[in-house]
């Protein structure tokens, strides 16, 4: 029997969430949890040790390392560039989730791309989920982590302003079929009202804001 693979995470919590006013996503709370601290619970749930999240402490709490893209604000690239280089060859896990701290449903997602990495062909550098469109959602993944810092090192300006797609796109990604709500993210106050809806605590997250 094989060992399984070290696995790590890059969560992404440094965006400047124009669609909720500038609130910091990661923070709001669904089901008793910011969504922050259930990303991280999904991923330690899976075997994941080494957790890096971009963006600036939000949680003395967590027992996670934090790092910041330079200048912030670079974008989501730029971000998982800062956090896979914060890990030497020697450090770095054989896998990484890569995932925005903006998912109701993270512990499921987190469990579909679980299920998925020990089928995966062994010339794969990862996978991800689709959306209900088929699109891939490359910020709901799994990653080869060699494969991701040699992605990010080809990347002019350490990444800022870049779009993820550049970052993964000329990886061989597998990308799997979901249900919705593992890939329904809180872009919105609308998104946020609706995630508490379906945990069973609705509320109008404007008011907290005010």
């Amino acid at each position: 029997m094989t060992a399984a693979p070290a696995l790590g995470a890059i969560l992404l919590a440094g965006g400047r969430a124009t669609r909720v006013d500038g609130a910091s996503k990661p923070l709001f709370e669904v089901g008793g949890e910011t969504l922050l601290r259930a990303t991280c619970a999904a991923v330690l749930e899976a075997g994941a040790r080494q957790i890096v999240v971009a963006g600036d402490v939000l949680d003395d709490a967590l027992e996670v390392r934090w790092v910041r893209e330079d200048p912030p604000f670079g974008g989501p690239a730029a971000g998982a560039v800062a956090a896979v280089e914060s890990w030497s060859d020697e450090t770095a896990p054989t896998w990484v989730f890569l995932l925005a701290c903006d998912l109701p449903e993270v512990q499921a997602a987190v469990a579909r791309l679980s299920e998925a990495l020990p089928l995966l062909p062994d010339e794969s550098d990862g996978a991800c989920l689709a959306d209900e469109t088929s699109r891939p959602q490359w910020l709901i993944g799994i990653y080869r982590t060699r494969s991701l810092r040699r992605a990010a090192s080809a990347l002019p300006d350490r990444g800022q302003h870049a779009t993820v797609r550049s970052l993964i796109d000329d990886l061989a990604i597998t990308v799997l079929r979901a249900p919705a709500a593992l890939t329904e993210d809180v872009d919105t106050w609308e998104d946020l009202a609706k995630a508490r809806e379906r945990v069973g605590h609705p509320t109008n997250p404007r008011e907290e804001t005010q």
